[in-house]
């Protein structure tokens, strides 16, 4: 029989400080209802649209104009499936994937777990770091040293705001996608796209060199690979349950739904954003045969020469801004969530935010005083090398637990969704163990 320290242990919620801290109307409108749960989705949207995956989009649009972008569409209704399980696992059984994963497995292998987890924030993380800095650096000329260090200063603030209440969080995160899409938006009208061609390529695959052609399928695969970051999963199981819904059948049963519209609409919006990021590369650069411009710099430097448009290199740079703080601000809040959920750890929560930034600033300032941008740069793809590494740890456990009558009871994944789930699990694995072979081929 466990003791009651065990039991205490199992039994607390995810997240406790901010745990079902968000109230709900009880009023009879189903809009408004909805509007109680808007937030969660747009927290975890951030990753499908983070620094990291901007080289991938600019050099996709650069090399092969809009035919990729029906491989973003396909990423995101992927991703919509897999955050869809996620949050379900978290409402439904009130754990989150890391507790889920704490109370199924022995020790060592959730030990084991954890560590993969910590490895992958922190990847990530270097990602936006990078992020940020290169924006800092093409806004106001700061060295990439200082703006990695500055890009700590986020720690203090996201503390600060969930001290405040989990909403004002989640309203920084909302104001900053929405000027990533107005910019973005802003970027796509100035380069003037061939609207036709862009609805075909998103919705039909318009090219079978999308498989055949070495080039676009390595793209392709790295769209695809790098779709569901793996703290997401772990994220998004856990802020489900800041809201105050009725811990009832019933009310799980609508936590879910509503949750599901969140989740979509925010990644819809990501889709917007990495679609944009592709057309705008199509657009200006592949047009006028600029084919190889991969690099964040490269396409700061050209959008405004090329678009003849004072200020649009400027507006590339803010909603880089924008995005790689938004990235830090969430993969800081995973890296609680899975240091609780996996090994419950107890830290003060600005210490535990500071080891989380520290593991990913301290590699950046190191490889940026001795290599420079090239460093950075190689950095920034040896971080989606680990991730790609760790993403089925994640995954598989999600889709396993899901597909448990005994855990989720009738909220269980159904047969054809249990299937299509393991579907694109395998998938994702298979396409990042490809990716990774191809890393290290060079």
């Amino acid at each position: 029989m466990p003791t009651v320290r065990e039991l205490d242990q199992v039994l607390k919620p995810s997240l406790p400080d901010v745990f079902s801290s968000v109230h709900l109307t009880r009023s009879p409108s189903f809009w408004r209802r909805a509007l109680g749960f808007l937030g969660p989705g747009f927290l975890i949207s951030v990753g499908y649209m983070d620094p990291g995956n901007w080289a991938t989009d600019l050099a996709g649009g650069s090399r092969y104009g809009y035919t990729l972008l029906f491989v973003i569409m396909l990423s995101n209704l992927m991703a919509i499936l897999l955050q869809s399980l996620a949050l379900k696992l978290g409402i439904a059984t009130e754990r989150d994937l890391a507790q889920a994963c704490r109370e199924s497995y022995s020790r060592p292998t959730a030990i084991a777990l954890w560590i993969f987890a910590e490895v992958a924030i922190a990847a990530c993380d270097l990602a936006e770091v990078i992020g940020s800095a290169i924006a800092l650096q093409l806004l106001f000329h700061i060295p990439l040293v200082i703006g990695v260090i500055l890009t700590g200063a986020d720690v203090l603030l996201l503390l600060l705001l969930q001290n405040k209440g989990f909403r004002y969080l989640e309203a920084l995160v909302i104001t900053l996608i929405a000027t990533i899409m107005v910019l973005f938006g802003v970027e796509i009208v100035l380069s003037h796209p061939e609207w036709g061609l862009i609805a075909r390529c998103l919705l039909f695959p318009t090219s079978t060199a999308i498989v055949t052609d070495p080039g676009m399928l390595y793209i392709a695969i790295g769209i695809l690979g790098a779709t569901v970051m793996p703290h997401n999963l772990y994220l998004h199981s856990a802020i489900v349950q800041t809201r105050d819904y009725p811990r009832t059948p019933h009310g799980k049963r609508e936590a879910i739904r509503f949750a599901n519209l969140d989740s979509a609409a925010a990644l819809m919006i990501a889709l917007f954003v990495n679609a944009a990021i592709l057309v705008v590369a199509a657009a200006v650069f592949h047009r006028s045969g600029h084919f190889e411009i991969a690099e964040i710099d490269d396409a700061y430097k050209l959008l405004s020469p090329m678009l003849g448009v004072v200020g649009a290199s400027t507006l590339f740079a803010v909603a880089l801004l924008a995005s790689g703080q938004n990235s830090t601000i969430t993969g800081t809040l995973a890296g609680q969530v899975v240091m609780e959920g996996f090994i419950d750890i107890k830290l003060k929560p600005w210490l535990r935010r500071l080891i989380t930034r520290t593991l990913a600033i301290i590699p950046t300032v190191i490889i940026t005083i001795f290599y420079g941008e090239q460093g950075t740069g190689k950095l920034i793809i040896l971080s989606q090398v680990i991730l790609s590494l760790q993403l089925s740890f994640a995954v598989f456990p999600l889709v396993a637990f899901t597909s448990d009558r005994r855990r989720m009871g009738e909220f269980v994944n159904a047969k054809w969704l249990k299937h299509l789930s393991y579907g694109v699990a395998m998938l994702i694995a298979l396409l990042n163990l490809w990716l990774l072979i191809q890393t290290f081929r060079g």
